[in-house]
């Protein structure tokens, strides 16, 4: 095993631009004012264990259930698409997680944001061309980043205020409908 710092850094940077922990601020903030805190750590386990598991075993596991890679993609999609219009409309599509006594850092924190679709299908095609042991640590030092931005959701809140805060929930909801029209278009392409 291996380490290449250059393979490392091309991973974080790849993972980094995928997960896009920076974009998906406004939609943590969004969830953090309906539920009051999130639980940072355990969302950062979560979403690492999920990133190392489907590294290892992604596609064996969708092949388990039939589902192939694209089909995935499409899922996670449609849920981001969702959490894109609850946050242009300013409606609740899902139920608080507080309501229904389950876990707020899993759905829809650890996944879709963090760990979803996209993330998980680059990790698949990040084995054909990296070593494993550098996808992990690129996946080390994302979850590092992602540790502090849902840390201080919080602080990050007071210093964009409730008028930035409208404004970008609006802006990255636009986007995550972007984001989740792109993933649709390129997986539905790939079935046909």
């Amino acid at each position: 095993m291996t380490f290449n710092v250059k393979e490392i850094i091309s991973v974080t940077l790849i993972l980094f631009s995928v997960i896009d922990v920076i974009g998906s601020l406004p939609v943590i903030i969004d969830l953090r004012q309906k539920v009051g805190t999130i639980e940072s750590e355990k969302a950062t386990f979560v979403s690492g264990v999920l990133m190392v598991s489907f590294l290892f075993l992604g596609e064996r596991l969708l092949n388990l259930f039939g589902v192939d890679v694209s089909s995935f993609a499409v899922a996670g999609a449609l849920i981001i698409f969702l959490i894109g219009l609850e946050m242009i409309l300013g409606r609740t599509i899902f139920k608080s997680e507080v309501e229904t006594g389950g876990p707020v850092h899993i759905v829809p924190i650890a996944f879709p944001l963090i760990a979803g679709a996209g993330t998980l299908t680059t990790l698949i095609s990040l084995r054909a061309e990296y070593q494993t042991a550098n996808i992990i640590v690129g996946i080390i030092l994302n979850l590092i980043l992602i540790y502090i931005v849902l840390k201080s959701s919080g602080w990050l809140e007071t210093r964009i205020g409730p008028g930035g805060l409208a404004v970008l929930r609006k802006v990255f909801g636009i986007i995550l409908l972007a984001i989740s029209i792109k993933l649709l278009k390129t997986n539905l392409i790939t079935e046909f």
